[in-house]
This record gives C-alpha cells, structure tokens and sequence, in this order.
C-alpha cells in the first residue's frame, strides 16, 4: 500500500473504511503530503504485519484529527518522518504504540507545529538508531517527558530538539551516548529553556556538537561534566 494516496495534494475527503489492510506489511508514504486532508478515519485499520510506517502521514498539513488508537504497531522497525509536517494535529495520543522493534524515530515528529502535548511514557527506544530531528520545530510544545528513553544504541541526534521555543521543560538525565557521533544543533534556538542534565553523557571525543546550544538565550544551568567542560563548551 506504499505510496497508494501519495501526492493526492487537492483531495479534501477520503473513505478508507473498507480497505482490508490484514496482509499489509508497507504503509509508508501512503498519505504523503495530502495536504488538503482535514479528516482521516483510520480505524479499521488492521497493521498487525506492518513493519514500515514512515513517511505515512507526512505533510498532511491540514489534519486536524488522527486517531490511532487500534493500530498494532508490533512488528514496525521504520517510523521515521511519520507525522512530518502534520502542522494543525493540536494532540496525538499514541500511548498504545509498542516501539520495541523500531529502530528509525527521526524526524518522527518534526514540524508538528501545533501539537501541544505528547505521551510518550510507553515507548521503548532500546533498539533505535536515529533520532535526529524527532521534534524539530515542534513550536508550541512546552513540556516534554523523555526521561524513559533508552538511548544507548542511538547515533545521530543532530537538530532533535531544534527550534522549539516554547519547550521550558526536558528531562534528560537518563539519556547516554556511549554510541553517539552526531548531536550538531541539538538543541539549538529552544529559548525557553532554563536548564538541562546531561550528566550521563559519555560520548567519545569525536562526537559532532556544532551550535548544539545555539540561541539557548534563558539556559542557565547546565549538567554535562563528562563532555562540554571538556571539550570548552560552556
């Protein structure tokens, strides 16, 4: 089902009740960049044998509604770029997602310019590698709760958190970067953030952190003694 709405940018209504989707293991790029597309009713939807779901509802720009409730996330390994650009989703509950087997979350919630708040207490990250971008310019998001995050196994964070003005609140004291090569931007131009533990930070001393804390104007504390102090960061 890769790519079967892909592009439709003028279609305004969409009926999928009756798509048997029980043997589909591809829906990436499905709704790609149905930007007209107020209204979703997904479901039905039966994804226990999807595995790719990334680029699914990228740049569906004018929904302002999904609900996911009954999706089977089991078997999925890619939801990279999955909600880019969804910019008038104001809530998404995927508290039901089982993340134990995916491995690409980058730019899974980039651009989602209106999203207020976001669960995501129940993810297991164990086996992701890339979270690069995963909520860049998420802008009126102010709080946000990660600190179950298993990043051990992560290499690329570069612009994860970049251009989120309004976030006050990050917990991060848990995250590791025993395995992380890039974190360029990282952070970059969150001007309501006021402080940051990154106390169990291990990288080597090759890591990429270009402008990681550029345009951070209210950061005031910092705790990072196993790099930046290190490497003449603050």
């Amino acid at each position: 089902m890769s790519f079967m709405f892909s592009a439709c940018s003028s279609l305004e209504e969409l009926d999928v009740s009756k798509i048997n989707t029980n043997n589909v293991i591809d829906m990436s790029v499905m709704f790609y960049e149905c930007s007209s597309l107020k209204e979703l009713n997904v479901s039905n939807f039966s994804t226990n044998n999807v595995s790719d779901m990334s680029l699914m509802f990228y740049g569906c720009s004018s929904l302002k509604k999904l609900d996911l409730s009954n999706f089977n996330t089991n078997k999925v390994i890619d939801m990279s770029l999955l909600f880019y650009g969804c910019s008038s989703l104001k809530e998404l509950d995927i508290s039901n997602f089982n993340t134990n087997n995916v491995k690409f979350m980058n730019n899974m919630f980039a651009e989602c310019s209106s999203l207020e708040e976001l669960n995501l207490n129940n993810f297991n990250t164990k086996n992701v590698i890339y979270m690069s971008g995963m909520f860049k310019k998420c802008s009126v998001l102010k709080k946000l709760n990660i600190s179950s995050f298993n990043t051990n196994n992560v290499t690329n964070m570069y612009f994860m958190f970049y251009q989120c003005p309004s976030l006050k609140e990050l917990e991060l004291s848990n995250f590791k970067a025993d395995n992380l090569k890039i974190m360029n931007f990282m952070f970059s131009d969150c001007s309501s953030l006021k402080k940051l533990n990154l106390s169990n930070f291990n990288p080597n001393d090759k890591i990429a952190m270009d402008n990681i804390f550029d345009g951070c104007l209210c950061l005031k504390e910092i705790s990072c003694p196993n790099i930046f102090i290190k490497n003449q960061y603050l």
